[in-house]
């Protein structure tokens, strides 16, 4: 039988279960990544585990994130992650080294490997050949302790490359065009693959890139060849002997098939405030900007910032126009250095900032109320960016150093120059002082978790009650993100190990009162939430999840969900439920009670749920598994895993 590459990267890691669409797999993981923002609760759910050593091939923990220093909270949580990192065998990349999914890429991603990551971006590092997932941070820690990782068996959707991008045109506009024929829901349940002899013509940064942004469209994963570019890319990081080729069998078939002529495409951009609202860059050309921004893991590349140097090289950014530059790793930076990029960025008036997510995820670089950025980042939900009523546009670097020049929206063909030509070093810095190795096991059992005194353990979840009556306190629309159920940003991410403070953060982008009525409602039986299509859309973070359910949310209902959130919630113990007819989101309404009898044996019995509301009988169903139904009943995974732990114990 003839295999695509995805497929060989499931067959040869499968553990459990049939590789046949919507069928529950179980994957052998061989590296994991967390950041700053979501892996304080890892490497507390590691110590709850009573973990002694990690089990994977590698493991890396990284601070890039939350690298603003503006009071202890954050510095303590380094000193934590770093001791942590320390005591259970991991990497750990220090503040100033760069975002976690270049960096990983640089330093340690493997062709022919899987890679399973408490954020959604790590989908980026399916650009050497890996098969590599976001999923919430307690299934990385499960993955960290020697667990395999279950997901439902994705479809293929083969795209085949034809063609060689026009001038003004990068990667960037590759995946904005896939945004903008299938928006933000049309990766899910899904594995793209990109083949095809458009390949050649494409860097392994630029595959990074497109790689980085199937999340917008609610991939679970972007997959490419291990190919000779990707031989290259590891020779110049002095890793060449991590290289196996690993491309689809002559033959080979997808689940889905898509045709993409790279020639055709022309600079593209996505409107506020969704990634999927995808039109030409000629179409709004002409609005006034207030900022310009590079940077980011959707742009991480060194063409990505020095064609931007190379763009406004002896020229000067318009009057107004704060041009931001982000770097996304120190080896990067070092490199624009040294071939001067970094001065001729400068010289017209950029702002160099330390390299990090930075503004990406709302750390600094906020646009001014109602003015227009744009930015070479992933996303642009509402808020994301630091500033409640923003206006965030997602661009190319070329569109976003042409527009920085002329102070508006502009098309970068219409620039009177000439495309500049890019050759990336061909022997970068690959300098590794922030990148702490892990230690030897006998020398991680001398080291004690550093504790500040932000860091608060996570409660106990009870499980959910067979009879339960509760309010809906929260009915929302379609392609609410986890930016809106819980937000990043500088006034938000510090308490991110400290679940009672980072609560009060909850939802309050949609309904700033819903705090304060879901804390009423923990003294009773708790509460419900209904959204519409792709609820949970976005980030990662477990903290979206969890947060909520510390507030007495026991049930969301929803006419569909994001593929992470939807198992976050399960994680902690939160029933997700789908509406069974469309009508039945329409007879809700916030405020209406929910009444389920015989909760747990529904669950049990089979995929229907019933449930009584404003007299009428409504249908929902679920979609877990045996074993997912079981961490569900035990009231989440945490005490899922115990009670294992605690029969594992009496059978020995």
């Amino acid at each position: 039988m003839a295999y695509n590459v995805a497929q060989k990267l499931i067959r040869s890691h499968l553990v459990s279960g049939k590789m046949a669409p919507g069928n529950e797999i179980g994957l052998k993981i061989d590296q994991t990544l967390t950041q700053d923002a979501t892996g304080t609760m890892v490497m507390l759910e590691l110590e709850a585990m009573d973990l002694d050593y990690a089990k994977t091939e590698a493991s890396a923990q990284y601070v890039d994130h939350n690298i603003i220093q503006e009071d202890s909270k954050n510095p303590d949580d380094h000193l934590f992650l770093q001791s942590a990192a320390k005591r259970f065998g991991l990497y750990f990349s220090r503040p100033g080294n760069g975002v976690s999914h270049p960096v990983h890429m640089q330093r340690l991603a493997k062709p022919g490997k899987t890679l399973l990551g408490s954020d959604s971006h790590t989908c980026a590092n399916g650009c050497m050949g890996m098969l590599a997932i976001g999923a919430g941070g307690i299934d990385v820690a499960m993955a960290i302790a020697g667990e395999p990782f279950y997901v439902k068996m994705p479809k293929i959707w083969g795209v085949r490359l034809t063609g060689e991008l026009p001038e003004w045109v990068s990667a960037k506009d590759v995946i904005l065009e896939m945004l903008r024929r299938h928006d933000v829901k049309g990766g899910v349940g899904k594995i793209i693959e990109y083949y095809g002899p458009g390949l050649t013509h494409l860097s392994a940064m630029d595959r990074h890139v497109i790689a980085n942004m199937g999340a917008e469209l609610g991939a679970t994963g972007t997959v490419f060849p291990s190919d000779q570019e990707v031989r290259r890319f590891l020779k110049s990081q002095g890793r060449a002997e991590d290289w196996v080729e690993l491309v689809a069998d002559d033959g080979a078939e997808y689940d889905l098939d898509e045709n993409i002529d790279l020639s055709e495409i022309e600079p593209l951009i996505a409107k506020p405030s969704s990634p999927g609202n995808v039109v030409p860059v000629r179409e709004t050309a002409g609005e006034p900007i207030y900022q310009s921004y590079i940077g980011s893991s959707a742009n991480p590349g060194y063409r990505d910032f020095a064609i931007a140097a190379e763009i406004v090289k002896e020229r000067k950014i318009a009057s107004g126009v704060s041009f931001d530059i982000n770097p996304t790793s120190r080896q990067l930076l070092m490199d624009l250095v040294r071939e001067s990029h970094v001065a001729h960025l400068l010289a017209a008036g950029a702002r160099l900032h330390q390299a990090g997510c930075n503004g990406c995820i709302g750390m600094g670089q906020a646009p001014a109320t109602g003015r227009n950025s744009l930015r070479t980042s992933p996303r642009n939900f509402p808020g994301r960016s630091g500033t409640k009523e923003d206006s965030v546009f997602l661009c190319s670097p070329e569109t976003a150093a042409a527009s920085a020049l002329t102070g508006k929206i502009t098309d970068p063909r219409t620039l009177h120059m000439h495309y500049p030509k890019i050759k990336e070093p061909d022997q970068p810095a690959n300098e590794d002082q922030l990148l702490d190795k892990p230690l030897s096991l006998e020398d991680a059992r001398t080291i004690e978790l550093v504790k500040g005194p932000n860091i608060a353990s996570i409660p106990e979840m009870d499980a959910i009650p067979d009879e339960l009556e509760i309010p809906i306190l929260l009915k929302m629309g379609d392609n609410i993100s986890t930016d809106e159920i819980l937000a990043g940003g500088a006034r938000v991410l510090p308490y991110r190990s400290n679940l009672p403070e980072i609560s009060k953060f909850t939802f309050e982008i949609i309904d700033p009162t819903y705090y304060k009525r879901a804390m009423e409602t923990r003294k009773s039986n708790g509460h419900a939430i209904v959204g519409g299509q792709n609820y949970g859309q976005g980030s990662s973070r477990e903290h979206a999840a969890l947060a909520p359910r510390y507030l007495g949310l026991r049930v969301a209902v929803a006419k569909s969900f994001a593929r992470i959130h939807w198992q976050n919630l399960i994680n902690f113990g939160v029933l997700p439920l789908t509406f069974q007819e469309e009508d039945d989101y329409d007879r809700l309404a916030q405020g209406d009670s929910i009444r389920f009898t015989g909760l747990r044996n529904q669950i049990r019995e089979g995929k229907e749920v019933k449930a009584a509301a404003n007299g009428k009988m409504l249908q929902m169903t679920h979609a877990l598994s045996e074993r997912q139904i079981g961490i569900l009943l035990k009231g989440g995974l945490i005490n899922w895993v115990k009670e294992h732990r605690r029969e594992r114990a009496v059978r020995q």
